[in-house]
């Protein structure tokens, strides 16, 4: 039992005494463990903290860098205010300030980048100089090379070497590609494209409070087209083209079957309300420019404001119409009127002549 206690204390000083000849202070605010960490007996900063082996092993000048794992802040020369925390943190980082990566590998090639925050193994791995970005997640923002991106979950904004993207959740715009100030949730993007927000991907019911029963007096109705994006219609000329007027072309209107209905179990609020309205199906036999189609290319709903534009030509054109036979009318009942004037003048000449004395 002795024996053993000597053999572990033994080997308990040679560690100790190994650890110590790898431990470097290099100034009262420095702190260097590991071998060739914080470049001992070259560097010049001051408050660095470099623990594992080569950690901060370039060291020149920089100053308030923490490295902690092997290879951390590897190439770190004059960088300052970098913490890279996990083996090969931030190894290529060269004269990048105020950085700050946690996990294996997370921002390994960036050189001159600054104020980035990165939380993942290998997140954000092909940086070289891009700035102010957020990665959180395994490979979150692994092929940037931009500025002012925010990743959140495994493999967010992955793909993307845009700047002023926003990604949150797994994979979350990772097909955006060289795109630009887009915002996803929990999708992925169909591909590169720029200035566009994506929320859901898989979800069959959405939900938005501050919504209904908020009066916008001012506002506009907004729509969705058969590929989910959200919009309101333009009206000003300067949208349009090739405009014409209706004409007879509304007559189609008076062919729609106008009918009452109820919605189905699954689609109705449980009121089961009776409800007005037109079939889809019925209304695209007439014509298909007036129904909206699904991704599937099934009869959806009817473009009721397009079928209400319709509608008012046609009151236009029976108003006109009316306007036109009251016109008639008013001219007929004028004629009538001079005809009932002259037959009466007519009969009073006839009977001052049935009333005078016939000659003997």
């Amino acid at each position: 039992m002795r024996h053993s206690s000597r053999s572990s204390l033994v080997l308990a000083s040679l560690s100790l005494f190994a650890l110590a000849a790898t431990a470097w202070a290099q100034g009262p605010t420095d702190l260097f463990l590991g071998t060739n960490a914080g470049n001992p007996g070259v560097s010049t900063g001051i408050f660095d903290t470099a623990i594992g082996v080569n950690s901060m092993a370039a060291l020149t000048s920089g100053n308030t860098n923490t490295g902690l794992g092997y290879n951390s802040l590897l190439s770190c020369t004059i960088g300052s205010a970098n913490t890279a925390l996990g083996a090969f943190s931030q190894n290529d980082s060269t004269t990048g300030t105020a950085n700050t990566s946690v996990g294996a590998g997370s921002l390994p090639s960036n050189i001159n980048g600054a104020g980035n925050t990165v939380v993942g193994a290998s997140a954000m791995s092909y940086n070289t100089s891009g700035s102010n970005n957020v990665a959180v997640g395994l490979d979150a923002l692994f092929l940037s090379t931009g500025d002012f991106n925010t990743a959140v979950g495994t493999n967010a904004l992955g793909g993307t070497t845009g700047t002023r993207n926003i990604g949150l959740g797994l994979g979350a715009g990772m097909n955006i590609g060289s795109g630009s100030n887009n915002i996803d949730i929990g999708n992925l993007a169909p591909g590169n494209e720029s200035d566009t927000i994506r929320i859901g991907s898989t979800q069959t019911a959405s939900f938005l409070a501050g919504v209904s029963g908020v009066t916008v007096s001012s506002g506009v109705q907004v729509y969705i087209d058969s590929n989910g994006q959200l919009g309101t219609l333009t009206s000003s000329a300067r949208f349009k083209e090739d405009v014409a007027d209706m004409a007879g072309a509304s007559h189609l209107v008076m062919q729609l079957r106008p009918v009452t209905f109820r919605y189905k179990a699954p689609y109705d609020d449980g009121s089961h309300r009776l409800q007005y309205g037109l079939i889809a199906e019925e209304v695209a036999k007439v014509d298909p420019e007036l129904v909206q189609f699904d991704g599937k290319g099934q009869a959806q709903t009817v473009r009721y404001h397009v079928v209400n534009m319709m509608l008012l030509n046609e009151v236009q054109r029976q108003e006109a119409e009316l306007t036109k036979q009251t016109a008639e009318l008013d001219q007929q009942k004028q004629l009538l009127a001079e005809q009932e004037a002259r037959l009466q003048k007519l009969e009073a000449l006839l009977a001052r002549q049935a009333e005078a004395p016939k000659a003997p």
